[in-house]
Formats: C-alpha cells, sequence, structure tokens
C-alpha cells in the first residue's frame, strides 16, 4: 500500500486475450459470474460501461437478501485496454455517500500470449486506503481476478477455430 497517496495495486496476468478479459467485463452475465470472490453470488444492476454510464452490484450469500455491494459511475471506457470507476458518483455523475470513497483504473494491456490484467484503485485518505487493505483487498480483488481469469479463459476457447 502506498500510505502517501492512499492507493492500494494489484496486477496478475491472465492466460486470455484482452478481448475475452474486455467481454467478461463488459457482458453482464459473463460479468457475474467473477466480480465477487464465490461462493457469494453477484447481481449486476448496471454495468452501463460508458463515461457518466451507472455501475452498480448486489451480492447475496447462502441464497438469502440480496444487499448492496458496489454503486459508482464509470470515468473513462476504452474497450480492450482501458476502465476507470468511481464510487464517489453514480449514473450520470451524480454525486454520491459510498461507504468506501475509492476510483479504480483497471488496464488490460496484451502479455506473453495473454493479458496483464492491473487495477489501481486511490482512496480519499490514507485511513481508507488502510480500511480497505485490512478488508482484504488483497485476497479479495485477487480471487476475483482469478475468477475473471477463468471465465475469459472459456470465452476465449469458445471462440477458438
Amino acid at each position: 500500500m502506498n500510505a502517501l497517496q492512499a492507493e492500494l495495486a494489484i496486477s496478475r496476468l491472465i492466460k486470455a486475450p484482452p478481448a475475452a478479459v474486455w467481454r467478461a467485463w463488459a457482458e453482464r452475465e459473463h460479468f457475474e459470474r467473477w466480480w465477487i470472490p464465490h461462493p457469494i453470488e453477484c447481481r449486476a444492476v448496471k454495468l452501463d460501461l460508458r463515461p457518466g454510464g451507472g455501475f452498480e452490484t448486489h451480492m447475496r450469500e447462502d441464497g438469502g437478501e440480496w444487499r448492496p455491494h458496489v454503486e459508482g459511475c464509470f470515468l473513462a471506457v476504452e474497450p480492450e485496454e482501458r476502465l476507470v470507476f468511481t464510487t464517489m458518483l453514480s449514473e450520470g455523475w451524480r454525486p454520491s455517500e459510498p461507504w468506501l470513497a475509492l476510483t479504480a483504473v483497471i488496464t488490460l494491456a496484451a502479455e506473453d500470449g495473454g493479458t496483464r490484467y492491473s487495477a489501481r484503485v486511490m482512496h480519499k485518505t490514507p485511513e481508507d486506503a488502510r480500511k480497505h487493505d485490512e478488508m482484504g483487498f488483497e485476497e479479495g480483488w485477487g480471487t476475483a481476478i482469478g475468477q475473471l481469469g477463468e471465465v475469459a479463459r472459456i470465452l476465449a476457447s469458445a471462440r477458438a477455430p
């Protein structure tokens, strides 16, 4: 963790091309399979990949009630290259007051026949970054990226000749 800049970062090599990783991010039915570590279920309420588009997910455990997980707004969308979203705004650039204020920059870069998936997560304060880290940032985001890799590999192999 970079406490001076209130940032957390994680990077993994996914054994699938950027197009498959992007598809796993961009298509709701695929996104819901990886966004939250299993066995918790994810429902993408909003996944409008355009600047100002809404990003909202709900989660549930053991078949219980759906509850809010993330609500935010996409700031930048560059297909197969970069996504930027924040929890400090909701759909249509409307200010919000999240339980954890952050902005995430997700980059996809072709590397060794796969995709280097990197996430840089900026927090409002070093204390917020520390809280996110203590909540299990590395394990949670790492598990989700691993699940993303599985979905992307399946998507890539389904399109292979």
